[in-house]
């Protein structure tokens, strides 16, 4: 379908200025105060990963402020909360991905990128370190930074993100109840309302539930 492909560095470069010395020299390799104060005030993460055939993935991964834990300048750890079991970004680290990632704080237009190796982790400090509201996970997300930068306000203000006057109607969109009836065969005669409450009600349940089987 795609014709005219780049495939080179140096087809790359033709497109392309190479950054400013400033824009090279912002990437660190170690979490510095910056970095950890950001990560502290954060709830929410986007992870990237890449499975052995090289799909790429992402992920969204949330909590209150500071549920990513900061082990020390060139460790964190991300505990795994109940989710949909697919599996999709630890199944990946599993098999050697390295990890992005992309933290955000609400109505900030800079975002703070790590990038760096990841593991699946059940050791016990590092479990106790990412209790989220008094629950201990079974596994977590260890990261071991190669880098670290922040990435500047362009695309949240190209897209006016945190504007809510330029947010859509929701009742515009359809709901996730209704996405699924249309997507799923199996789902039959089951109204998109009462897919809608099933899923609000499985949020109540298991919305601080930790990750892994149920003891």
């Amino acid at each position: 379908m795609f014709t005219d492909v780049v495939r080179t560095e140096t087809e790359l470069r033709e497109l392309y200025r190479h950054p400013a010395a400033l824009t090279k020299a912002k990437v660190i390799a170690q979490l510095d105060h910056h970095a950890r104060t950001f990560i502290d005030h954060s709830p929410f993460v986007l992870i990237g990963t890449a499975s052995p055939d090289g799909t790429a993935d992402v992920s969204p991964k949330g909590g209150p402020p500071g549920f990513v834990v900061v082990l020390d300048d060139h460790h964190l750890a991300i505990p795994d909360l109940a989710g949909n079991n697919l599996l999709d970004s630890i199944g990946n680290i599993v098999h050697g991905s390295g990890i992005g990632l992309l933290f955000l704080i609400p109505g900030m237009d800079e975002t703070l990128r790590v990038n760096g190796r990841a593991c699946l982790t059940t050791d016990p400090t590092v479990l106790d370190a990412c209790a989220v509201k008094d629950r201990r996970p079974k596994a977590a997300i260890g990261v071991t930074v190669v880098e670290q930068f922040m990435h500047c306000a362009k695309a949240f203000r190209r897209s006016e993100l945190w504007n809510a006057d330029v947010w859509p109607d929701r009742a515009s969109l359809p709901t996730l109840g209704c996405i699924l009836k249309d997507q799923i065969p199996g789902v039959g005669d089951i109204e998109a309302t009462a897919l809608d409450a099933s899923l609000e009600e499985g949020y109540v349940k298991t919305m601080w539930e930790v990750g892994g089987k149920r003891d």
